[in-house]
Formats: C-alpha cells, structure tokens, sequence
C-alpha cells in the first residue's frame, strides 16, 4: 500500500512494469482479488494490482507483505555470486607451474607473459557476450541466464582442468567467459528481490561474495594443485589426479557449481511478464500529479529521456568507467600477487609455494566475510558509497608502495605482515568496488538493470581482459630489470598498479563523475 509521503516509491513504481496502479472505486476493489489496501489521492482510491501468474509481480507482493531483510532471495544471491567468481582466480596459485608443466615458456622470466593471457582469456570471452547476456535477462528473464551460465562452469571449468596444451586452456577459458552471463544478472536480481532500505546489504551481498570468490577460489588452487606431490598417501602418480595435476581444484569448484544449479530450480524469477496498458499508464501519471510538485516533474522528464538510451545516462556510464579503472586495477592485482609471491627472491619475489599462497588468500577471503556483513553496512550509512571509495582508494596507495620490500623479510615477520597487508588490500577494494555497484542499479530503472549491469560487466570484462596479459607482460619485463635506476624489479609493478589507483581516485570526482540525487548528500 502506498501514503502520500510515498513518492520516491510511487516514481520507482511508475518507472517499472509492476505492480500496477489504477484509479477505481471501492465496489470495485472489493470485487478484485489483486486490489490491495487504497492510497488516498485526490479525492480518490488508487490501489496496486498484481497480475496473476507474473512471478515479478509475486515478489513485489512478497515485499510489500514482508518489511524484513529476504534471506532466503539473499542465499541465492550469495551463491551465484561465489559461483561465478570461484573460477575466475582459481588458477592463479598454478597458473605459474601450470604453464612452466605445458612447456610453452622457453625460459623461466618467460612464464609471466605467457600465463597473462590464459588469465586474460575468460575475461575476453565475457567482453563479447556480458550485454547480450544483459538483454536476454530483461527479455527472458533473471532466472534462466542465470541456469545457463552456472551450467557453463560445470562443463568448462571441468575440462580445463583437464587441459593437456596450452591453447586448450586458452579455449576452454574464453568459452567459460563468453558463456557466463551470471554477474550483471544476479546484480539487478540483487536490487529486485529487497526493499529500498536493503539495497545497500544486498549489493554488499553480491560485493563480498564476488571479493571472497576471489580469495577463496585461488585458496582451493594453491591447495588442491599438484595433489600426488603434496598429499601422496591419498593419490597416487598414475591416479587421474596425477596425471592432470590442476584438475582437482577445478573439479571441486565444478561439483559446487552443480549443487548451486540443481538449488537454482526453487529460486524466483523477478522479471515481470506482462505489459503496462494506456490507461493504467495514464492513471500512473495522474496519481504522480498528487505526489510530486512541478520541479520533480521536470526532473523525471529529463530522467525518462535518459532511459531512451543506457549510453546517454551520464551518472550510469560515469560509475561504469570508474568501476571499470578499479576492476582493471583489482584482476592486474590478483595477477601480479601469485606470480610475484611464487616467483624466486632473486627475482624481488617471496619464493612461496602454492599452499603458502592459498593460505594467506583463505585468511583473506574470511576477513571479507566479517567485513563486509559487520562493517560495512555501517561505513556505507555513515560515509555513503562514494566517501567511503575515496577514502579506500586514498589508503591503497601507501600499502601497494610497502609490498616489494617485503622480499627483505624472513618468517615469521613476512608472514604476519603478508596476511595483514593482502587483508586490508582486499577489503578496501571490495568497498570501492560495492560503492560501484550501489551508484549503477540506482542509475536505472527496474526493466533496464539486466542491460546495464551487461553493459557494466561488458566494460568491466574488457577491462579484465587487459589486466592479466598486461600484468603478465608487465612481471616478466620487470624482473629482467633488477638493477635499473628507476623502480627496480617488481617496484616497477606496483608502481603501475598505484598509477591505476589514482586514476580511479582520481574519476571519483566532479566534473567527471555524476551521482544519483540521493547521493548528492554524501
């Protein structure tokens, strides 16, 4: 039911399919079981009808019914996100001896740029196919692109564990990024299964879920990898673990993808599957005449034009490129820390070993679990999503400039100061990158949030894509550079990640960036 003091809602709701609104009287309310309780306005009743058999209009009815926080849409949420972001950056920890085992580097400063673009690989693939993925959302909806691109982790993800060359690996990352439409999706679908006073937790959901996929994922890697070296009681060198040595963090993430799918079947669709008639529109704008005063009007004249076309949204594709600089910076990051922590001290690196990696991601990834339900919601409150990226960006900068001189360091100093250096790295991106998510939904309306979050995570894709070989690239030039004048060795590296930082930093202002009115405030 809507008051009079409901106008943000009304404008939300005139701006979507559903629920739908009409002038009529009480004899006729009463007579119709989708009518709920009347909204007094001008004289007159108006009532919010939900048309039987929509399964957007179901949840709307569920929403309307139900103030709480929606955990179990929210479960969904959560694991989809990890679903789509477990293979992203499980390969990292062995990607390293992956590549020197395929035997296609010449020398070991070679692995580096080789390595770069089976990681660019997925994300090149996602580039090309994330907006269509957009569209089909809004058109078929949430639900069965989401099925789709769990289904295509299944498979792929599988078989390039099994890969036994490297252009097979390459293939089988770039089908697993071009058939995985999963995260510009599950983003709109975080917005529409919650009430506006949960949006932030919801798309903290999907932040944090994306953050610890990415930490937990390169954790299974670094201690699955190479199971008849490590764990040799338990599989043997002629088992299939042995004989495909990455397989088994593939396989695990695999098995967890088909527990989400099968889960998926019970999950709500919230694309609305009917049409708004004339005369219901009409009376939508009668009943926004009472709500909103002539100043308002103009700005949701402007605002409908803007819907016309994604790319004339000016506060969309601004928070867009900003998310996209500080996705580039992220994947380069994620990149660059496996190689650089592996690779030889005599390189600048830490000579760690791939489970030593995987449990300093693993600690990682639970501090962004803590974070991001406990901290977070209350930092976003009190600061709004653009301070609190500004001041996350700010304080990046000085912890990039401290890693390469960690190599000075001997355990079980490096130790302590790698776990608490990658935790506050990590949940300071994840504020930016959540900040990102909260300003790109609210740029939209409802029917338009499957396409732009494709258009988002089309950008972002691309952006990915250059990441890994261009870090890749980057590493290996770096470490034949050990005694320059200029930022020797791996300094070069952060050095160019920090670069990146600020120039996101740099984005998070005006005139470049433009904000929704509600966080022109904050």
């Amino acid at each position: 039911m809507m008051g009079r003091g409901d106008s943000a809602a009304a404008e939300q709701q005139a701006s979507s399919t559903a629920p739908l609104l009409e002038k009529t009287s009480s004899a006729a309310a009463e007579e119709s079981e989708a009518a709920s309780a009347p909204a007094e306005a001008g004289g007159g009743y108006y009532y919010y009808y939900y048309v039987d058999g929509c399964p957007g209009c179901a949840v709307e009815r569920h929403k309307a019914a139900n103030p709480g926080i929606p955990y179990a849409n929210f479960i969904y949420v959560w694991i989809v996100t990890l679903c789509t972001a477990l293979p992203i950056s499980s390969l990292f920890p062995f990607l390293y001896f992956m590549i020197r085992d395929l035997g296609i580097a010449k020398r070991t400063e070679d692995i580096g740029f080789y390595a770069g673009f089976v990681g660019a690989s997925f994300m090149f693939g996602r580039c090309l196919t994330s907006t269509a993925w957009g569209i089909a959302a809004d058109r078929i909806g949430r639900k069965p692109v989401v099925m789709f691109g769990i289904s295509s982790v299944v498979v792929f993800n599988t078989l390039f564990g099994l890969s036994v060359n490297y252009w097979m690996a390459i293939t089988t990352r770039f089908l697993l990024g071009a058939l995985n439409g999963l995260l510009g999706p599950i983003k709109a679908y975080a917005i529409e299964v919650c009430r506006p006073e949960h949006e932030a937790l919801a798309l903290s959901l999907v932040s944090t879920a994306w953050g610890i996929g990415l930490i937990i994922g390169p954790a299974l890697g670094g201690y699955l990898a190479l199971p008849a070296e490590n764990f040799p009681t338990v599989f043997s060198t002629d088992s299939i673990f042995g004989r495909f040595p990455y397989f088994l963090p593939c396989l695990c993430t695999s098995i967890f993808a088909a527990v989400v799918l099968i889960s998926c079947i019970w999950m709500p669709e919230t694309l609305h599957k009917h049409k708004v008639h004339e005369n219901r529109s009409q009376n939508i704008e009668a009943l926004e005449a009472h709500l909103i005063d002539s100043k308002e009007k103009v700005e949701e004249s402007g605002s409908l034009d803007t819907k016309k076309s994604l790319f004339r949204n000016w506060p969309l594709m601004s928070s867009i490129i900003v998310y996209c600089i500080f996705s580039f910076h992220d994947m380069a990051y994620t990149e660059v820390f496996s190689l650089w922590a592996e690779s030889d001290k005599k390189y600048g690196g830490l000579s760690l070993s791939s489970e030593d990696v995987g449990q300093v991601l693993a600690i990682t990834g639970a501090s962004l679990l803590v974070y991001q339900l406990f901290l977070y919601p209350s930092i976003n409150k009190v600061l709004g999503p653009i301070k609190s990226s500004r001041i996350a960006a700010i304080l990046c900068i000085p912890i990039l400039f401290a890693y390469p001189y960690m190599t000075y360091l001997s355990d079980p100093g490096l130790s302590i100061i790698l776990n608490i250096a990658s935790v506050i790295k990590n949940n300071l991106a994840v504020t930016i990158i959540t900040g990102t998510f909260i300003l790109q939904n609210n740029a939209v309306p409802q029917d338009q949030r499957g396409a732009a979050n494709g258009l988002s995570m089309t950008g972002m894709s691309f952006f990915k894509a250059l990441a890994p070989a261009g870090a890749g690239i980057v590493f290996s030039w770096a470490q034949k550079r050990q005694h320059a004048f200029f930022f020797p060795g791996d300094q070069m590296v952060f050095f160019l990640l920090n670069v990146v930082e600020l120039v996101g930093l740099l984005l998070t202002f005006k005139p470049f960036l433009e904000v929704p009115e509600q966080f022109e405030s904050r």
